[in-house]
């Protein structure tokens, strides 16, 4: 595997990079991949958001039982290939992990949210954008600057598809510093965004996760 290495990101064509994010070193780590299908279709209507915990086995099912319920627009076909690559990502996000469960959202954006340069406040953070723009990310420097108020000099941005794992803030002190891109007023509007999470609170805090626990834990 050749992967782009800077201080604190690995960049990679290839799945296994995303088992970087276990590094103490490394606080965001990115598959880059092509875009596979049009999913442009989905975000047509009104379609409510989708929050909801699953294993992996169980995910299929469940994301092809409420796309339709919450509105989602597409054939039936669209929908299988996105509960198809969900499921592979949260296979990916498990076992880079070491997760039994965890928290998928589906939500679609239009409006300029978490516009703002942060940190998520989660051991670590799956997200991929199947339409729209991806998301912003900062590098050490940057961060940096960010962080006593003074303005970046690059923004780095996620291609639509790139898979990234962004280290938070209960597993580091150097977490991934990132935004959702604006896009008010650009052609489209609207971004469909994938987000796992860990299930819950109590397995960040606990002995089972591969990250360290902060010290401001108890």
């Amino acid at each position: 595997m050749h992967a782009v290495l800077t201080r604190s990101s690995r960049f990679a064509r290839q799945h296994e990079v995303l088992g970087a994010i276990r590094e103490d070193g490394c606080n965001l780590a990115v598959w880059q991949r092509d875009g596979f299908a049009d999913f442009n279709p989905l975000v047509a209507g009104e379609p409510q958001d989708l929050r909801f915990v699953s294993d992996v086995a169980g995910l299929p099912e469940t994301l092809l039982s409420t796309l339709r319920q919450s509105g989602f627009a597409g054939n039936a076909a669209l929908h299988a290939a996105l509960a198809e690559d969900a499921a592979l990502l949260a296979r990916l996000f498990c076992e880079a992990m070491d997760l039994a469960t965890f928290e998928l959202r589906l939500e679609v954006v239009r409006t300029d949210s978490c516009r703002k340069f942060h940190a998520d406040y989660v051991t670590a953070r799956l997200i991929t954008t199947y339409v729209g723009e991806g998301t912003d990310w900062l590098d050490d420097a940057d961060a940096a600057r960010v962080a006593v108020g003074g303005t970046p000099q690059r923004v780095g941005r996620l291609a639509p598809f790139d898979v990234g794992i962004f280290k938070g803030k209960l597993a580091t002190d150097r977490p991934a510093i990132h935004r959702s891109p604006p896009i008010a007023g650009t052609a489209g509007g609207a971004r469909l965004l994938l987000v796992l999470n860990p299930a819950s609170r109590s397995f960040v805090e606990s002995q089972q996760s591969p990250l360290p626990q902060p010290a401001d834990l108890p």
